[in-house]
């Protein structure tokens, strides 16, 4: 758990909040595809932390971002959607 964000953090974390600023509605993405977007392939916990921070600043999408999991998930319901028309 982050107690402090240090400058490096809070550039990532601002560098994250940018890319999430680009999900277009109705879209979702996975914290570790907006990590490996970002080059930083293995820090999608980071991204994570970033997206708990993100919850308060209504500009900030943080709902388009999923973890892996679920990420899986909506891509399972939409095939199923998709198959079922």
């Amino acid at each position: 758990m982050i107690t402090s964000i240090n400058d490096k953090n809070k550039d990532f974390f601002q560098m994250v909040f940018e890319v999430v600023k680009l999900i277009p509605a109705g879209r979702a993405t996975s914290y570790g595809s907006i990590a490996n977007y970002l080059g930083a392939k293995r820090s999608s916990r980071m991204v994570g932390w970033a997206m708990n921070t993100a919850h308060s600043n209504p500009e900030i999408p943080a709902h388009r971002v999923v973890n892996r999991n679920d990420f899986r998930q909506l891509m399972e319901q939409l095939i199923q959607q998709n198959s079922k028309k």
